[in-house]
């Protein structure tokens, strides 16, 4: 009995978080692409963006720790209250750059890495803006 008490506590604990981790404004998203985010290239999958303070945000797929990035404060306009993730595409290189979460009207972006600017300048041209919409 006692067994199944701990055992019924821990499911209700496990459950309040992820009831927590919801309502903070986690961005679950489906990348169809590999993309880079502060230097590193990521696969296509399943990811998910929490924000962490005001300038970091922590990109993970379901399992493993992830990674922590840094963010500056992003203005939208009100009338797009969609939650999704922006990249720019330099040739086929795509680089995260924005994070909305719908209901806010301030959004995280990322700074730009030497290796973006450095395509963006080769290219000699301006990137693609690529949106995923987000659940």
């Amino acid at each position: 009995m006692k067994l199944f008490r701990s055992a019924f506590y821990a499911a209700l604990l496990l459950a309040a978080s992820a009831c927590i981790g919801q309502t903070r404004g986690d961005v679950v998203a489906t990348i169809p692409f590999p993309f880079v985010v502060a230097g590193h290239t990521l696969p296509a999958g399943r990811y998910i963006v929490s924000p962490v303070n005001q300038n970091t945000v922590r990109l993970h797929q379901s399992k493993g720790p992830g990674m922590l990035v840094s963010t500056n404060a992003a203005q939208r306009p009100r009338s797009d209250v969609s939650s999704k993730l922006v990249f720019h595409c330099y040739e086929s290189t795509y680089f995260l750059s924005q994070v909305w979460i719908t209901g806010s009207d301030l959004g995280r972006e990322l700074r730009r890495s030497s290796a973006e600017l450095e395509l963006a300048a080769k290219s000699m041209q301006k990137g693609n803006t690529v949106v995923v919409a987000v659940r």
